[in-house]
């Protein structure tokens, strides 16, 4: 998942994705500057992450975001941010206190 979102263009897809209902590849390709082609290999990284799920209608394949396993991710690091936070805290009332001495 952390290899599929760390792609500037699949971080524009999923942004792409998140302000339409469902795209096809063709849509998705549009404002961005990759081919077609580049687009397809980068949908499939981003399905084989479970962050986008197709359907098919006809002979069109349509896109939309799956922010769920987003949403797991974003959870676990809220954990570890309280755990730092709590730290800087402690070393800031430390810098304090040997500033504070300092003086």
């Amino acid at each position: 998942m952390f290899q599929a979102i760390a792609d500037p263009t699949r971080r524009a897809i999923l942004a792409h994705l998140r302000s339409a209902n469902e795209l096809t590849p063709t849509q998705i390709a549009e404002p961005l500057s990759v081919t077609l082609s580049a687009v397809s290999q980068h949908l499939k990284v981003l399905r084989d992450a479970h962050l986008v799920s197709v359907r098919r209608a006809g002979r069109e394949r349509w896109y939309r975001l799956d922010a769920h396993p987003i949403r797991e991710v974003a959870a676990w690091a809220r954990e570890y941010e309280r755990f730092w936070s709590e730290r800087m805290d402690a070393l800031e009332a430390y810098l304090d206190t040997e500033e504070a001495d300092e003086n």
